[in-house]
């Protein structure tokens, strides 16, 4: 378990590092962008976000 998470954790340095890598002026205009969506906007896309990866886990580990 442990070393899955520390995959998973590194997986998860390596896409954003890939994202400011390849595309630093798209993500400074999308962060400039989230400055105008609220607080409750944010939240809820952040627990959409939490369920859809949890349910790809769930989805991986049962099918594999």
């Amino acid at each position: 378990m442990s070393q899955s998470l520390w995959t998973a954790f590194a997986l998860v340095l390596v896409i954003e590092g890939l994202t400011y890598a390849l595309f630093p002026g798209l993500l400074k205009r999308m962060m400039a962008e989230t400055q105008q969506v609220s607080d409750d906007r944010l939240r809820l896309g952040g627990v959409v976000a939490v369920a859809i990866g949890v349910g790809l886990v769930w989805l991986g580990q049962t099918f594999s």
